[in-house]
C-alpha cells in the first residue's frame, strides 16, 4: 500500500508561499517531486482564507478546489471565499478522522497559518526529500506533514465528491 504525504509549509507572507509553490512545480518537472495536488493558501489579517490552486496539477488529479476547501474548513473550522461547504465539513472530518489526521496536527496547523500568513498545502505521493529540502531550504518556513494511506486518500475524495468508493 502506497502513502502519500500532507504537507503544510508556513510563511509569514503570501509572495515567499507563492514562490514556494512555483519550486516546487519546477521540481515536479524534473522529477524530484510527486505531486498529486498543491495549493497556495493565504489568510488575510482578519482570518479569512484564499486558496488558489495549481492548474497544471489539478488538471491530472481528482482532488482540486472543492478538496482544499473542505481540508481548510475542516482544518480551520472556517469557510473559504467563494466555496459553499456546508455539509461536506462534516463528511471531510469524519474522513479525516479516519485517515489519521489527529486534533495534534490541526492545532500545528492552527499555530501556523495565523492570521496574516500563508502556506503551501500538498499532498506528495513520491519525491527525492534530499533535493526537495535543498531547493526550498531558502526560503525558510515551517513544514508541518503526516502520511496518508492511499485507501484513506480514495476515502477522502469520494466523502468531498458525496460518492461511494468504488474500487480501482
Amino acid at each position: 500500500m502506497s502513502m502519500s504525504e500532507l504537507v503544510i509549509i508556513g510563511y509569514p507572507d503570501k509572495e515567499t508561499a507563492g514562490k514556494v509553490l512555483d519550486e516546487l512545480q519546477g521540481l515536479e518537472k524534473d522529477y524530484l517531486i510527486d505531486l498529486d495536488d498543491a495549493a497556495l493558501i493565504v489568510r488575510d489579517e482578519k482570518g479569512k482564507f484564499k486558496v488558489t490552486t495549481t492548474d497544471h496539477v489539478v488538471a491530472q488529479t481528482t482532488l482540486g478546489g472543492m478538496f482544499w476547501g473542505t481540508l481548510i474548513g475542516f482544518l480551520f473550522l472556517a469557510p473559504v471565499a467563494g466555496m459553499a461547504i456546508g455539509g461536506a465539513i462534516g463528511a471531510a472530518a469524519g474522513g479525516l478522522g479516519s485517515m489519521g489526521i489527529k486534533d495534534e496536527f490541526k492545532n500545528q496547523v492552527l499555530d501556523v497559518v495565523q492570521p496574516g500568513n500563508s502556506a503551501i498545502m500538498a499532498i506528495v505521493r513520491r519525491s527525492t526529500p534530499d533535493k526537495v529540502l535543498e531547493a526550498l531550504a531558502p526560503f525558510g518556513g515551517t513544514v508541518l506533514q503526516t502520511s496518508l494511506t492511499h485507501e484513506a486518500e480514495e476515502k477522502l475524495v469520494a466523502a468531498l465528491q458525496g460518492e461511494k468508493v468504488a474500487a480501482s
